[in-house]
C-alpha cells in the first residue's frame, strides 16, 4: 500500500492507521509518489491538493503506467463533476476515521480477487454518483448528461453483477455503509 500526501504528519497518520493491518510505504507528495510505486503495489491513499504534482495528475500517470491498483482518493477538496472523468476506485472526504479507511480498502482490494472487472467498475461508478449527489444540488446534476449516463450504467452493472454474483446485496449494502466523509 502507498500513502501519498505532501502533508508528512497526515501521510503518516494514515500509514498507522492501515499499517496494522496492510504493508505501507509513505509518500510525500506525487513526486515522491511516481517514483515509489511499481507493481507490487496493491492500493493507493491518493491526496488530491498536492503542490508539487495535483493527485489528479498521479492518479493519470498511475493509471498511464499501467498500474492496476486500488486508488481511494484521500481529500478535502470537494468533489464536483469533473470527478466523472477520474478513474479512482474510491474518494474518501478528510478527516478519515479509521474504520471507515479500512472498511473502504477491505472492500475494494477483497473486489478484485473475484475477477470480475464489473464488480470494481460498479463500485468506482457507485463512489461517484453517491460523493455527487452528496454534493450537488438535484438542479445541478439533472443538468449533467454525463451524470444520467453513469446512473445509468450503474443499473445496468447492478443487474448483471445481481445476476451473476450470489453475495451482490450484502457487498452493495457493506459499500453503501461506508460514510465518505461528503456533507
Amino acid at each position: 500500500m502507498l500513502v501519498v500526501d505532501d502533508e508528512e504528519e497526515v501521510a503518516d497518520v494514515l500509514a498507522l492507521k492501515v499499517g496494522e493491518r496492510y504493508e505501507t510505504v509513505v509518500a510525500h507528495g506525487g513526486e515522491e509518489a511516481l517514483e515509489k510505486i511499481d507493481e507490487r503495489v496493491d492500493a493507493v491513499l491518493l491526496d488530491r491538493r498536492m503542490p508539487d504534482i495535483h493527485g489528479d495528475d498521479v492518479l493519470e500517470r498511475i493509471r498511464e503506467r499501467g498500474y492496476d491498483c486500488v486508488v481511494v482518493m484521500t481529500t478535502a477538496v470537494d468533489p464536483d463533476l469533473n470527478i466523472l472523468e477520474m478513474d479512482f476506485d474510491d474518494y474518501l472526504c478528510k478527516p478519515i476515521d479509521s474504520d471507515t479507511l479500512l472498511t473502504t480498502l477491505d472492500q475494494q482490494l477483497d473486489a478484485r480477487p473475484a475477477n470480475d472487472p464489473r464488480l470494481e467498475e460498479f463500485f468506482s461508478v457507485v463512489s461517484k454518483i453517491e460523493i455527487l449527489e452528496a454534493e450537488l444540488s438535484p438542479s445541478e446534476l439533472a443538468e449533467s448528461e454525463e451524470y444520467a449516463d453513469l446512473k445509468a450504467e450503474a443499473e445496468e452493472l447492478g443487474r448483471e453483477l445481481d445476476d451473476s454474483h450470489p453475495d451482490f446485496g450484502e457487498l452493495v449494502a457493506t459499500f453503501r455503509s461506508i460514510n465518505r466523509g461528503t456533507t
